[in-house]
């Protein structure tokens, strides 16, 4: 899966604190899932998609392994 989460993030000039707090989890977690080694909870993705006000596919896109689709944005 792959995510824009960082870049929402940045965009809103948030810390990685700043939105872990508002979405209920640690620092760590955004962290983890900024790098790609984290796939979130549904509910937690949603979350976020909430918070930044868009749809869950402009933040999270199941791509297939091996494929990737954010490369040409």
């Amino acid at each position: 899966m792959n995510n824009r989460v960082y870049e929402f993030r940045v965009l809103s000039k948030l810390s990685q604190r700043e939105l872990a707090k508002q979405v209920g989890v640690s620092k760590q977690t955004i962290l983890v899932m900024e790098k790609g080694n984290y796939l979130p909870s549904l509910l937690l993705a949603f979350r976020i998609a909430n918070f930044f006000q868009v749809n869950i596919e402009e933040i999270f896109e199941y791509v297939e392994e091996g494929a990737t689709s954010y490369e040409n944005d």
